[in-house]
C-alpha cells in the first residue's frame, strides 16, 4: 500500500467528507507568504476566490501563520491541498 493510500485511509476513517478542515500554514513574512499560500489552497481546490483565513504574526514579525477553515469534500481534496502548500517558499511548518 502506498504511503498516499494509507493517508486517504487514514483521512477517511477520522473525518466524514464533506466536513470542515483546518490547515495552518507557518512561514516567513517575507516575500509575501500569505498571499502564496492563499494562491495555493486556491488553485488546490480550483476555486474562483481567495479562501478565508486567519493570520497571526509571531511578536517579533518575522514569521505569521495562515489559518484555513475549509469545507472539504473528500480526503483527495485534502492531500491536493496539502501538496500544493507543501510547495510554498518560505514555508516553515504545515499543520
Amino acid at each position: 500500500m502506498s504511503e498516499s493510500q494509507t493517508t486517504r485511509e487514514l483521512l477517511e476513517s477520522t473525518h466524514d467528507f464533506p466536513c470542515q478542515y483546518v490547515i495552518k500554514a507557518i512561514g516567513k513574512t517575507e516575500n509575501d507568504f500569505q498571499f502564496r499560500v492563499v494562491t495555493a489552497v486556491r488553485e488546490a481546490l480550483a476555486w474562483d476566490f481567495d479562501p478565508p483565513c486567519e493570520t497571526r504574526e509571531t511578536a517579533g514579525g518575522k514569521h505569521i501563520s495562515v489559518t484555513f477553515d475549509l469545507r472539504m469534500q473528500s480526503a483527495d481534496e485534502v492531500l491536493k491541498t496539502y501538496s500544493e502548500l507543501m510547495k510554498t517558499e518560505g514555508l516553515v511548518v504545515l499543520l
